[in-house]
């Protein structure tokens, strides 16, 4: 073979190449992948952004990672359907998504609030464990199949703290007729210690608890319950919420229409889903402290549930799991996966975080950090 030919031949193959190149550079997924356009109604209204926050950031992920195929539209709580019906809505395709905490169901069935929190539960390190890892996700998604969901970890909390009060809580008795803003399990809970759960939007506890309509609200943390006003109209600073020591909010989807996702929208919708579960609990951990540090300058006065309290809450909450273990087959089923994953990451985390954290604290206390 003589040099031109090589050389020309060689050029071709050089060119050819570089097309077979330019034609890949466009996303293989912008390819084949259909259009797809989901509406996801919230629980929450935009104002509380470190929750809806999250919602955009998944709508946006998936958006970016589909080049536009797979828009996500959403609407704030109130907007498309009641805040605490969105699961409803998603289980009957009046819209395709949700994001909630699924604790807000427990009167459709208890078992969905092992998907949030639970009283004396997991705290947030684990709940993410346990979800990942220690068979939560699917024995909850075994659960959620009868209701035609599909849910997906979308973010976490922390801890919380133990709400707002109208008068000091010095002991067990002071629950009794108290009238507070607590949903789910927690509320069965306080029911059973004389006080009185209701079931309010976020949006209309201030109006209710301003009115006397309400003695006490919980609902995250400083930075939230800023935004809300409430230390205007409650100045007791309870902590902590021993009922939401890591509470997981959740994406819904319709579960026929997740199984009739292209597999890699699945993929990506996964991993926007769990990349907004990182996010939230980061926002929380951020913007807590100093919302707190507003607070208290602001005349919040700061108040410990006291060791008796705590107790007294502890063998009121076993008591309604036992309750529920005993009439729902599913619910003792959760619980025994949860109890035993909780059992074994406490004697790891006391050893652990635990000690290395008590130390650390107390060095902020003395003021050596």
């Amino acid at each position: 073979m003589d040099r031109r030919h090589f050389i020309k031949k060689a050029g071709f193959a050089a060119g050819g190449a570089a097309l077979g190149s330019g034609a890949l550079a466009a996303p293989a997924i912008a390819q084949s992948a259909p259009e797809v356009k989901w509406r996801l109604a919230s629980t929450w209204p935009k104002s509380i952004d470190t929750l809806f926050g999250t919602a955009e950031l998944l709508a946006k992920t998936v958006s970016e990672a589909t080049d536009g195929k797979f828009q996500i539209q959403l609407f704030a709580g109130g907007e498309l359907v009641p805040p605490f019906e969105v699961v409803d809505a998603v289980g009957n395709k009046t819209c395709e998504m949700c994001q909630t905490a699924s604790y807000y169901f427990w009167g459709k069935d208890p078992t969905f609030s092992f998907g949030t929190a639970v009283p004396f539960g997991l705290n947030s390190r684990m709940q993410n464990a346990w979800w990942y890892e220690g068979g939560g996700m699917d024995v909850l998604n075994a659960f959620y199949k009868k209701f035609n969901l599909y849910g997906m970890a979308g973010g976490n909390t922390g801890a919380q703290m133990g709400g707002w009060y109208r008068k000091e809580i010095n002991s067990v008795d002071d629950f009794k007729g108290l009238k507070m803003r607590i949903a789910g399990f927690a509320g069965a809970v306080f029911a059973k210690l004389g006080a009185l759960p209701q079931q309010v939007p976020a949006v209309e506890t201030y109006q209710q608890l301003e009115k006397g309509q309400l003695d006490a609200t919980e609902f995250v943390g400083p930075y939230d319950d800023q935004t809300l006003g409430f230390a205007k109209v409650a100045k007791y600073y309870y902590y902590p919420g021993w009922w939401e020591g890591g509470a997981m909010t959740h994406f819904f989807v319709n579960l026929e229409l997740w199984e009739g996702l292209p597999k890699a929208y699945q993929a990506i919708l996964t991993a926007a889903s769990a990349q907004a579960n990182l996010h939230q609990q980061s926002r929380y951990d951020t913007v807590n402290p100093p919302a707190l540090r507003k607070l208290v300058a602001e005349g919040a006065e700061l108040r410990a549930f006291s060791p008796e309290v705590l107790a007294a809450c502890f063998k009121a909450a076993n008591e309604v799991f036992d309750e529920k273990s005993a009439e729902n087959a599913e619910f003792k089923a959760v619980y025994e996966s949860m109890k035993a994953f909780r059992n074994e990451a406490y004697l790891w985390n006391q050893l652990a975080d635990g000690t290395f954290d008590n130390f650390m604290m107390a060095q902020q206390r003395a003021g050596t950090l």
